[in-house]
């Protein structure tokens, strides 16, 4: 009988380890996409309440869309065209300071897509409701180092973001 008190307390005691750690790391990640949806407006000009972040990742690269919540908020359409216009000639000439000040130096697929500014492209286009980058390369690497940074993006991002 002892025996199986002694089991039934190791059980329970690795389901309440298991459990705090999952709860420790939930609340970690929770923390930090707070801290980037608060630290946003530091690098983008519209309200991340009002707009999604949607990223696809393609053979070639991918393709990051903002759009807005409300297909009638003309003031942040505008800003997000404004600041993808901006961010277009920063990505090209492998310029990658503001998502490093965002979400930091090491973040996933940065380093490469900082050296690599002659493997790959990047094309800006409006949408009706928002605007997108489409980055474009032959260079394995590279194409691995944009969906690198994709998935760090929609993991900092939470709720302000997803994949399509």
């Amino acid at each position: 009988m002892k025996k199986i008190y002694l089991l039934a307390s190791i059980v329970l005691l690795v389901i309440v380890f298991l459990g705090y750690q999952f709860m420790t790391k939930d609340n970690a990640l929770q923390a930090r996409q707070a801290e980037i949806h608060e630290k946003g407006i530091l690098v983008m000009p519209f309200d991340l309440d009002k707009t999604t972040h949607h990223f696809k990742q393609t053979e070639d690269g991918g393709v990051m869309e903002i759009r807005v919540k409300n297909p009638d908020d003309e003031e942040q359409i505008n800003l997000i065209r404004q600041h993808l216009k901006k961010e277009l000639d920063l990505f090209a000439s492998g310029d990658f300071q503001d998502p490093s000040s965002l979400h930091g130096a090491d973040m996933p697929g940065l380093a490469t897509l900082g050296s690599s500014a002659d493997k790959f492209s990047v094309e800006y286009s409006d949408l009706p409701d928002g605007a997108q980058l489409t980055y474009i390369s032959d260079d394995q690497d590279v194409v691995a180092a944009f969906h690198q940074w994709f998935m760090a993006q929609m993991t900092d991002h939470g709720a302000d973001a997803m994949g399509y």
